[in-house]
């Protein structure tokens, strides 16, 4: 047979419970709470510890908010350690103040409250409604027959218009008559005329002034104006 192997936590704890234990004892014993009362007040304290721990635990595991439990720890945490630093050299155990013996006092009814709270608070989520459907259950029709394609009767092509006649050639445009040879004499004079006219007015001749100038038909005048331009 296999020895079970001993747990250096589970050691620790015991030890760290009993020392505790020992000195919420005393504590009750210095306070006035004689015999089976003395040793009943250590249990109160770490049975409240422990309820308000494991309360804690579900209540985070079901998601819900646990400050209450945390509050109910905390008191149960102060009771302990305030028990191992009293009976520590700092309190004459021998002459207890009269507000420690009130909490001592006081203890059992905040306990059993404490308790009763931890033990009738929620630590499971409340389950979701069944959701009921009231819906008639789908009824599967025949599907119906497939109407056949109507036949489409495709029209005759039109027939294909003649070939319109075709449109005689465009005659080709008439040349330009070209232009008369002008006298080297006449165009020098006509850029005269036309110089001193832009001297005078500022702005370059026209064909009419030019022609009426020179004393020559619009068509020469023209001419000339291309020739000094």
């Amino acid at each position: 047979m296999r020895l079970p192997r001993p747990d250096a936590v589970l050691i620790q704890a015991a030890i760290a419970g009993a020392l505790s234990f020992a000195h919420l004892h005393d504590l009750a014993a210095a306070a006035g709470q004689h015999d089976w009362k003395a040793w009943a007040y250590p249990v109160s304290v770490d049975l409240l510890l422990v309820a308000a721990w494991r309360r804690m635990r579900m209540l985070r595991t079901a998601g819900e908010p646990a400050r209450a439990a945390w509050i109910w720890f905390a008191i149960a945490l102060a009771a302990s350690l305030g028990a191992n630093v009293a009976t520590a050299g700092l309190l004459d155990l021998g002459h207890v103040p009269t507000w420690l013996r009130i909490l001592v006092a006081g203890w059992p009814a905040l306990a059993f409250f404490g308790g009763t709270l931890l033990a009738h608070s929620s630590g499971e989520p409340a389950s979701a409604p069944a959701v009921v459907d009231d819906a008639p259950p789908p009824v599967y029709e025949e599907p119906a027959a497939v109407a056949e394609p109507e036949t489409v009767s495709v029209p005759e092509p039109l027939p294909v218009a003649e070939e319109l006649p075709s449109l005689p050639p465009t005659p080709a445009p008439v040349p330009a008559p070209p232009a008369p040879a002008l006298p080297a004499a006449l165009v020098d004079h006509a850029r005269k005329v036309a110089d001193d006219h832009r001297a005078r007015t500022g702005e370059p001749i026209d064909t009419d002034t030019l022609g009426s100038r020179l004393g020559v038909p619009p068509q020469l005048a023209s001419a000339i104006a291309v020739q000094l331009a």
